[in-house]
């Protein structure tokens, strides 16, 4: 995500740091090249307007002028003007009597369905007891697509065939508090574009139900129309908050910068991928950090906390120093590391100077190459695994037939588990012995 705009901020910085000391005149060529970046980033021009001066203000006073590495200090306030600009973070208000009703709205489109699947995982995980309710009686299939859904999950669906959204939403508030269910999710219809008919269905729902939170799921990829459609949402039902759906396929992130500054709704969630997983809790900071290129070490370290087993991963390093690492253990890892999602996402989140010049690599040639290795190594025997040394030609063309790949493939991977071991055991006696306790 924000790889566009990302680059072109780089770039801007990167021409910073070769000044010592900053003249206005700097600050002036710098600030253009921002305000060019934002702009083609399809952030809002009034809040480009806004963030360039308020940065250029400070960047030319004292704060700056005294400071040991000027550059640095320029960076440090773009990072907080545009933390201030995406806006603080704003918890769900699930507070009151239970049940309590979380309705989702939003255009044709937009991911309010599977939002909804991912934001009821995300609050059972927090010992909340939810119920998903279809109200979306016009998209084929939508009824269907929140079961399969709901099944997956193992959550309750609630659906009424024949029955007006607002009456609908009223049943399934009987449903939930008779129930005992602690809140219910409502996933309310959409139009391909704003129109009166479903404004006023809206309406009628919010009528015949309170609402705790009314949540506007909108696509970010549609940039500076997102804003547009947020307003006209809110002239219409009292929205309470924003999640942003498919950042990962927004290169620009214009929407995510914007939104909050123009419409003054306050960022609740980003979906971040497809999976159930892929839906994180809005933190400016870090969001901050990953448009500026400086990674989310944060969001990384969650991912492998809430994925990785600790103790495997304890292990697997104790025997990585000793070298005693085998293809298997190799395996191992790479199905761990592949659970914590897509490997561009993961690269993504790691600052640009930890990635080893590998920040610009397709995500999808990454993604294929880690399946070769699993595939190749899920073609060998136990015993080959565990000895790669018993590894001669005729089991490597084997190999390489069973894995749809090439001899040459093999070769490449048995050179780099033979490297990695080499490189543990010079590690072992430069003295990190005690490098597996990290994992614990």
């Amino acid at each position: 995500m924000f790889e566009t705009l990302t680059d072109r901020l780089n770039k801007v910085f990167t021409n910073l740091r070769r000044h010592g000391k900053l003249s206005p005149a700097d600050v002036d060529a710098a600030m253009r090249d921002v305000r060019l970046a934002l702009l083609e980033a399809d952030v809002h021009y009034g809040v480009v307007k806004t963030f360039v001066e308020k940065v250029k203000e400070r960047s030319v006073g004292t704060e700056v002028s005294r400071a040991l590495n000027p550059a640095q200090q320029v960076i440090k306030i773009v990072n907080e003007e545009l933390v201030q600009t995406l806006g603080e973070p704003e918890p769900l208000k699930l507070t009151g009597p239970k049940p309590r009703m979380i309705m989702l709205v939003g255009l044709q489109g937009a991911g309010k369905t599977t939002t909804a699947g991912k934001l009821a995982k995300k609050l059972r995980a927090q010992g909340e007891r939810v119920l998903l309710v279809a109200a979306d009686p016009y998209r084929p299939a939508a009824v269907q697509q929140l079961q399969t859904l709901g099944k997956a999950l193992n959550v309750e669906v609630f659906t009424q065939e024949n029955t007006a959204p607002p009456d609908l939403a009223g049943n399934a508030f009987i449903k939930a508090q008779q129930g005992g269910y602690t809140v219910f999710i409502l996933d309310t219809a959409g139009r391909s574009q704003l129109d009166d008919g479903m404004m006023e269905e809206l309406k009628g729902i919010t009528n015949k139900v309170t609402p705790n939170e009314v949540l506007l799921v909108v696509d970010s990829m549609i940039g500076q129309e997102a804003v547009n459609i947020a307003q006209g949402f809110r002239d219409a039902v009292p929205l309470t908050g924003l999640i942003l759906t498919k950042i990962d396929g927004d290169a620009r992130g214009g929407a995510a910068i914007s939104i909050r500054e123009v419409t003054g709704l306050p960022i609740k969630y980003l979906g971040v991928s497809e999976d159930m997983d892929g839906l994180e809790i809005f933190d400016p900071a870090r969001l901050a950090n990953r448009i500026l290129g400086m990674g989310d070490m944060i969001g990384l370290i969650e991912k492998a906390e809430s994925t990785l087993d600790a103790d495997k991963a304890a292990e697997s390093a104790e025997k990585m120093l000793s070298g005693d690492f085998t293809l298997e253990d190799f395996a191992d890892q790479l199905k761990q590391v592949r659970q914590m999602g897509p490997i561009g996402q993961l690269m993504g989140m790691m600052p640009g100077n930890m990635t080893g010049g590998m920040a610009n690599v397709d995500s999808n040639e990454a993604e294929k190459s880690l399946k070769r290795i699993e595939a190749i190594i899920n073609s060998m025997t136990p015993q080959e695994r565990q000895k790669p040394r018993v590894l001669d030609a005729s089991r490597k063309r084997r190999i390489a037939r069973g894995s749809g790949t090439e001899v040459v493939d093999v070769n490449r991977l048995l050179k780099q588990h033979k490297d990695m071991q080499r490189m543990m055991k010079r590690l072992k006696k430069s003295g990190m012995r005690g490098m597996p306790r990290m994992f614990g």
